[in-house]
């Protein structure tokens, strides 16, 4: 017999191949693409199947909702993102939604006293568009004015992509949420600590404050053969010197403090041209927030520093700023009392990656459950989760949701 942990992880690795990944040669799931509209077509079968019915909001989230006894009770959500980087594993995001359908599914039409919906956020890894998690933003209500005034490396704008996107229509901003019971997102660890204390799962107690920037260094192009070297101003040497200031100094900073440049454009990037502009990314992230802005700073200090003796151009932007987000006290205590209860060790852990629950925070109570990876990979198409946890994840959230519908006051 399959159980629903099982199909959980087979349905993500149904979708980890073409045509749900917009790559021949492993996963890569961008915002509003073909991949994109193909998943969610497969996902709202499943929704269905579970005894949801279906609906793609103005963002482009997909989200299934199952009744409860009381129809205008706010609802319980459940879910996380679709979308992947390039060079996925399969189970970063889509895990999540699939065990909220498993959930769902289960019920077998037993009603709670509230309704349950299934979310599948369109856009949290920001791997197309310059600034992530804008999906669950335009649900919590916090996404700014001109947020979606951005474009992808082709130039496509947002906008532009959304209104040839399937079966979406109205206002981006319209997808706001005026109110919800609490929002739960099951969610593949990231990381090694579970593993390595030989546990399936962990409930999160908060998530690491995060930073983005947008960085630009500017120099001269030249030709390379007939530019002598202490002339030149080489915008990539520049950036590599920034980038090697970057690991320093969030080194240095100790803690939790972790700093990344994952992404860079080297223009004109010719073989035989001194490199003239260069554009990269910074994520600087901590659980203090004091201090992953004091080191953010003294980041921002030692490019300008570095480009002031080069002679280089430096526009520095940020493009992010997500707080710490502690989960919901109440609920946490919920889902540690169903960890317990299901035969597991009470365990709770910080994130130190970012996820949809942060931002869901400005919108209700929030909870997360983590569930063990193999050697803590993700990001990666090693990425890899056992059907056993993943149904061990599935017994602890029906188990939250009986214990939050017994404690429910209408």
């Amino acid at each position: 017999m399959v159980t629903g942990g099982a199909r959980a992880v087979a349905r993500c690795d149904e979708l980890g191949v073409a045509p749900y990944s917009d790559s021949t040669d492993g996963l890569f799931r961008a915002y509003l693409t073909p991949a994109h509209a193909a998943s969610l077509d497969r996902l709202g079968g499943w929704m269905a199947e579970a005894g949801m019915s279906v609906r793609l909001d103005p963002a482009a989230n997909l989200i299934g909702r199952y009744e409860g006894s009381d129809p205008d009770a706010p609802a319980l959500l459940i879910g996380s993102h679709i979308d992947s980087v390039r060079d996925a594993g399969r189970y970063d995001g889509p895990l999540g939604i699939m065990l909220g359908v498993e959930a769902v599914a289960a019920l077998g039409g037993r009603r709670l006293p509230f309704p349950i919906e299934v979310i599948a956020f369109g856009d949290e890894e920001g791997s197309r568009f310059p600034a992530s998690m804008l999906c669950s933003r335009a649900v919590a209500g916090t996404l700014e004015a001109g947020a979606v005034d951005v474009a992808d490396r082709d130039g496509v704008g947002l906008i532009d992509a959304i209104s040839t996107f399937p079966d979406t229509s109205g206002d981006f901003y319209s997808s706001r949420y005026k109110s919800a019971l609490a929002f739960l997102e099951p969610h593949i660890e990231q990381g090694p600590v579970l593993e390595a204390e030989g546990l399936a799962l962990g409930v999160v107690s908060g998530i690491a404050a995060q930073l983005r920037y947008q960085v630009r260094i500017s120099g001269k192009a030249g030709h390379a053969g007939t530019n002598a070297m202490h002339l030149r101003r080489d915008a990539l040497t520049g950036a590599a010197e920034a980038v090697l200031a970057v690991e320093r100094i969030a080194r240095e900073a100790g803690g939790d403090v972790v700093a990344t440049v994952g992404r860079m454009a080297v223009g004109p990037g010719a073989v035989n041209v001194v490199p003239g502009e260069v554009e990269f990314s910074i994520d600087v992230r901590s659980g203090d927030e004091a201090l992953r802005d004091f080191t953010a700073q003294r980041i921002g200090t030692a490019i300008e520093a570095i480009c002031g003796d080069r002679g280089l151009g430096l526009t520095i932007e940020q493009v992010q700023d997500l707080g710490a987000s502690p989960c919901d006290p109440k609920l946490t205590a919920l889902l540690e009392a169903a960890l317990v209860e299901a035969g597991h060790p009470a365990r709770t852990l910080v994130s130190g990656a970012g996820h949809d629950t942060m931002v869901m925070a400005s919108l209700c109570p929030t909870a997360m459950l983590f569930i063990r990876c193999e050697g803590g990979v993700s990001h990666n198409p090693v990425e890899a989760v056992t059907a056993e946890d993943a149904d061990a994840a599935l017994q602890v959230i029906r188990r939250f949701i009986d214990k939050l519908g017994a404690n429910y006051v209408g």
